[in-house]
C-alpha cells in the first residue's frame, strides 16, 4: 500500500476509510494487525509442490485450476503464494467477466498440505497463514468477476472454504463438500465459517461445521450451499457445462457485468448508507456509456 493511501486511511473519516478499504487490490490485514507479509511468504516458500494455473479465455471467462493431483490438490505453501499471484493477475484483467475455480484430475481440493501444517505448528504460525489466506480470498471475493466453484470429487477443509469465496457453487452428482476442521481439532481459518454463515445462515452453518457433515450434491442443493448439480462427471464435459451455466450471467459488456458484481460485493460488506453511495458511484461509470446509449437507441423496451 502506498504512503499516500496509508496516510489518507489514517486521517479520513470512517465512511471514506471504508470506501477506500473496499477498493480492489487492498488487503484485510497489514502490519498494524501484526501481519508481516514478507515473513509469511518466506515461510510458505519452504513448502513446494503443485501449482495454481490460470487460463484466460477470449469469452471473458477465467479458469483457475488447483493443480496438485498426487495430494488431492492440497494447498502447498507455494500454491498459497501462487493463488495470491493469480488473484493479482485477475485484478488487472479488465476484459474479464467470469471465473471458474476447479481442481485438476476430477477432484476439487483436500485443503492444506499436512507437511506444511505439521511444520508450522505454533499458534503464531497458524494465525499468520490464516491472515495470509483471508487476505487472498477476500481479494478473490472482491474481484469484479462473477465466480463459480466447480466441485468435482471432494472439497475438504480448506478446499471447502475456498468454495465459499465464490459467488456460486456447482457440484457433480458424485461430489462432496465437507468442513472437516473439527476433526482436525481446529476451526475454519481461511474465512470459511464467516462466509458459510452468509451463504446458508447461522443455524445450518453450525450444523455443517459442528457435525463435520458430509454434504453430497443433493443435500448441498437442499440447504442452499450449491446452486446446481451438473449432469456430467467427466472432467472436460463438466467444465464445458459450468461455462455454459456461467454464460447466462455474463452476457453483455464487461463494464456493466463488472459494475454489477462490484455493487453486490459492496452491499455485502458495507452498511446501508455506504452501499447505496457506492451503487450511485458505480452507476456513474455506466450511465450514458456505450451499452446504455445503444439500449436507449433501441427504444430501451427490453422486449425479447
Amino acid at each position: 500500500m502506498g504512503k499516500e493511501m496509508a496516510s489518507l486511511l489514517k486521517t479520513s473519516p470512517n465512511a471514506v476509510k471504508k470506501r477506500l478499504l473496499h477498493q480492489i487490490g487492498l488487503s484485510l490485514y497489514n502490519t498494524s494487525h501484526g501481519f508481516h507479509e514478507e515473513e509469511v511468504k518466506k515461510k510458505l516458500e519452504q513448502f513446494p509442490g503443485g501449482s495454481i494455473d490460470l487460463q484466460k479465455e477470449n469469452n471473458g471467462i477465467g479458469i483457475l485450476t488447483l493443480n496438485n493431483p498426487s495430494k488431492m490438490n492440497a494447498f502447498s505453501g507455494v500454491m498459497m503464494l501462487q493463488l495470491l499471484e493469480k488473484v493479482i493477475e485477475l485484478e488487472n484483467w479488465t476484459e474479464g467477466k467470469g471465473l471458474i475455480i476447479r481442481g485438476a484430475k476430477n477432484t476439487f481440493s483436500s485443503g492444506s498440505d499436512l507437511n506444511a501444517v505439521k511444520a508450522l505448528g505454533t499458534p503464531e504460525d497458524g494465525m499468520a497463514i490464516c491472515m495470509f489466506m483471508q487476505n487472498t480470498l477476500t481479494r478473490f471475493m472482491r474481484l469484479p468477476l462473477i465466480s463459480v466453484a466447480l466441485v468435482q470429487g471432494r472439497a475438504l477443509g480448506g478446499g471447502a472454504e475456498v468454495t465459499t469465496a465464490c459467488d456460486f457453487r456447482l457440484m457433480t452428482t458424485e461430489s462432496e463438500i465437507r468442513f472437516v476442521h473439527k476433526e482436525m481439532g481446529i476451526i475454519p481459518s481461511w474465512g470459511g465459517a464467516t462466509r458459510l454463515v452468509e451463504i446458508i445462515g447461522g443455524r445450518q452453518a453450525l450444523k455443517v461445521l459442528s457435525g463435520a457433515l458430509k454434504l453430497d450434491s443433493e443435500k448441498a442443493l437442499n440447504i442452499g450451499m450449491v446452486d446446481d448439480i451438473l449432469p456430467s462427471s467427466d472432467e472436460t464435459e463438466c467444465l464445458k457445462e459450468a461455462q455454459e451455466w456461467l454464460q447466462q450471467f455474463i452476457k453483455g459488456p464487461p463494464e456493466v457485468i463488472r459494475a454489477l458484481k462490484k455493487s453486490v460485493s459492496s452491499c455485502k460488506e458495507l452498511c446501508l448508507e455506504e452501499a447505496l453511495q457506492r451503487e450511485r458511484d458505480l452507476l456513474g461509470t455506466v450511465w450514458g456509456g456505450p451499452a446504455n446509449l445503444e439500449a436507449v437507441a433501441r427504444k430501451g423496451k427490453f422486449n425479447k
